[in-house]
């Protein structure tokens, strides 16, 4: 009887703890931070992505600051875990920057500065103070926040390396080219998405792009693409992955399709360069790849070129220690 009671009782614990272990855990990917703001003069929170590799490493990393981040935090987190980073992409710190859904565009177009100053002096201070950041932020912004974010870039501060702006962007010619009148060591990056199926805010996405291509605005690189399979509410995360794959563009390791292409675009004399800027531009290595010498490698020898292959080979003859070609 003993023996039976004690059976019963070792399944019943094997149910239960079971069923405990079957409940899960949370997944975390990220922490939500209250700070006081002064210019509200209240309590705001804000949601931090920290890269896998940040607490193993002494490196600075850059910012994407994500308007609207309750609804776009977590894609902005997404692209960061799962395309290509930190190959195609560099590892980056995620913020999101959360207003209440009912008074977003009353604070962002009727009371501008103090949300300006919101930013600067109570988000991106605390971030800078509290974490490795570079001097390198992207500002994300969809619909509202994309008209915002369109201006901020063009605002004397200069906040802002990079915007991204969907569903939603502009400026006027006057804030244009008083932007055109700064000076700094690089480039503004601005990219635009839209869709011809965006009913509300395509035509002002439109009319953006034709100023910007009348003004041609010193101090600035851009781009504008439509994804005319989207709708609005549907395009944010396509805008911010191919926002951020242009605001790297070179970035990633060069890759060719063919060993013509190669020898079109310059060869190793365009190559070499390409790396050069890469690296002055990012504060990564200067030197060719080993990802690059691998691609060409391998682009010979499955073209069956063994000229080109031979000559890579000769040309990449340190990579050979790699393991592999072991």
């Amino acid at each position: 009887m003993v023996n039976k009671a004690f059976k019963y009782l070792l399944i019943t614990l094997f149910i239960v703890t079971n069923v405990a272990f079957a409940q899960g855990s949370d997944i975390v990917i990220g922490q939500n931070y209250a700070i006081h703001s002064n210019a509200f003069n209240k309590e705001k929170s804000i949601q931090v992505y920290l890269p896998k590799n940040y607490k193993s490493s002494n490196k600075k990393y850059p910012v994407l600051y994500v308007l609207d981040g309750k609804d776009y935090f977590s894609t902005a987190v997404a692209i960061q875990t799962t395309l290509r980073v930190p190959d195609a992409l560099p590892e980056m710190i995620v913020i999101g920057i959360n207003l209440e859904w009912s008074k977003r565009r009353d604070i962002m177009f009727n009371t501008p500065e103090k949300f300006l100053s919101f930013l600067e002096e109570d988000v991106i201070a605390f971030v800078d103070q509290s974490f490795r950041t570079s001097n390198k932020r992207i500002l994300f912004g969809w619909e509202a926040s994309g008209f915002y974010a369109s201006n901020i870039l063009f605002d004397k501060k200069q906040l802002f390396d990079g915007v991204i702006a969907t569903d939603g962007a502009y400026s006027d010619e006057e804030t244009i080219n008083s932007f055109s009148n700064f000076t700094m060591p690089d480039n503004k990056i601005l990219y635009i998405a839209n869709s011809d199926r965006d009913i509300y805010y395509v035509a002002s996405s439109n009319e953006f792009s034709k100023l910007l291509d009348k003004t041609k605005p010193k101090n600035l690189t851009w781009k504008y693409q439509k994804f005319n399979d989207e709708v609005h509410e549907s395009l944010p995360y396509l805008a911010m992955y191919h926002g951020l794959k242009y605001y790297y563009h070179n970035f990633d390791s060069l890759i060719y399709k063919d060993i013509k292409t190669f020898h079109a675009k310059g060869g190793m004399k365009y190559l070499k360069e390409y790396f050069k800027q890469r690296g002055e531009r990012f504060g990564v290595s200067t030197e060719i790849a080993d990802a690059a010498k691998n691609d060409l490698i391998w682009l010979g020898l499955n073209r069956n070129d063994f000229k080109n292959f031979d000559y890579f080979m000769t040309e990449f003859k340190e990579v050979l220690s790699t393991k592999r070609y072991q």
